[in-house]
């Protein structure tokens, strides 16, 4: 295929959409760099770098015949499984999780590549089974190699991504189709293990947060406070905002990790209602494009990758947004190109590309 040709064909609104977004999160991030005394403007240099490999890895990826993962979709399996292996022995600890590899003044969190190491694999397994019920003996398959990927991830601990691997599973299967039998054995199944994750594999901070989001004074000193801080940024921004720069609980530090979990929170308090519409209704066009792709796919693999790639972006901004409207617990998860987090940016461009590759190839042109 002409490069000229597969240049016209990528989804140019979707590309145009992802953009608008990055923009967005560098004028975010270049507000919060400026609003501090010291004024430092690093965290928008990293978010500007970031974007701009992101973007050449997105349109790049357009030129790659996704295809190709199928075939190599057990190796790519192997390889998260060995990240998330190794991170566990040879990681740094930031924040309470050993979910990093650090080298120098860079850092890389692997579980961000594993997420799309799953979704390949669990899109060629599940395939085969597009029209037709799935039998229990792929369904416990594929559940298994879930597991395994969100038991490792909840050693480091990092609840919030064993989450969003499960949901992914979730709802791959269901689109898939699955018997009622199987439906009520998987949540049974779910419960117990959800029993037995609260009991021996999350941490006591993780299980308050969890009790916090019911009740935010039994941690107000934790994840209640930053709720409350969270929901007092957004409130205060009214329906135009304070203006880039201006939102005083970023300002004077009232609303933690303002530059990573909670910056809905910041684009709420300084872009105001419109602000917020504004991003959710970008992410609600992202997900049309990636319904539109899916539907015009080649084959059931392209069109369940697709689909594992939209519920992957719907999971972060669900609990991202919900977290900071008080609505959902405090997790972790970022927000897709607003969030500070490079290794999270270039794994959703890198999720995007696949996105492109298959709309380059589809049957038609939306």
């Amino acid at each position: 295929m002409r490069w000229t040709h597969t240049f016209v064909r990528l989804d140019w609104v979707m590309l145009l959409t992802v953009l608008t977004l990055i923009s967005v999160g560098l004028v975010v991030m270049y507000g919060i760099g400026i609003s501090r005394p010291e004024s430092s403007l690093f965290l928008f240099q990293k978010q500007l770098v970031g974007a701009a490999i992101g973007v050449v890895i997105i349109v790049g990826m357009g030129f790659l015949d996704y295809r190709q993962l199928r075939g190599l979709a057990i190796p790519i399996y192997g390889i998260g499984a060995a990240l998330l292996t190794s991170v566990l022995v040879f990681g740094q600890t930031i924040r309470g999780t050993k979910g990093w590899f650090v080298l120098g003044g860079l850092s890389f969190q692997p579980v961000e590549v594993a997420k799309l190491c799953l979704i390949v694999f669990l899109a060629s397994y599940l395939s085969r089974y597009v029209h037709r019920s799935i039998p229990w003996q792929a369904l416990a398959g594929s559940f298994l190699a879930t597991a395994l990927y969100a038991i490792l991830v909840l050693l480091q601990p990092d609840f919030g991504s064993a989450m969003v691997m499960v949901a992914v599973w979730a709802a791959l299967v269901l689109f898939v189709g699955v018997s009622w039998r199987n439906a009520v054995v998987l949540v049974l199944l779910g419960s117990v293990i959800a029993g037995f994750a609260w009991s021996f594999l999350l941490k006591p901070y993780q299980r308050t947060r969890f009790l916090a989001f019911a009740n935010p004074a039994l941690d107000l000193r934790g994840a209640g406070y930053n709720v409350t801080q969270a929901q007092i940024a957004i409130g205060s921004g009214w329906f135009l905002g304070k203006g880039v720069g201006e939102g005083s609980q970023a300002r004077l530090r009232f609303l933690p990790e303002a530059a990573t979990d909670f910056t809905f929170a910041v684009v709420g308090e300084e872009l105001g209602f419109v602000g917020i519409t504004f991003v959710l209704g970008l992410m609600g066009l992202l997900f049309y494009r990636f319904t539109r792709i899916a539907t015009e796919a080649e084959d059931d693999f392209a069109a369940l990758v697709i689909l594992g790639i939209g519920a992957l972006f719907l999971v972060h901004v669900t609990v991202n947004a919900g977290m900071n409207l008080g609505v959902m617990p405090v997790t972790g998860i970022p927000f897709p190109f607003l969030s500070a987090a490079t290794s999270f940016l270039l794994a959703m461009a890198l999720a995007l590309g696949i996105a492109e590759s298959v709309a380059v190839r589809r049957r038609t042109l939306a």
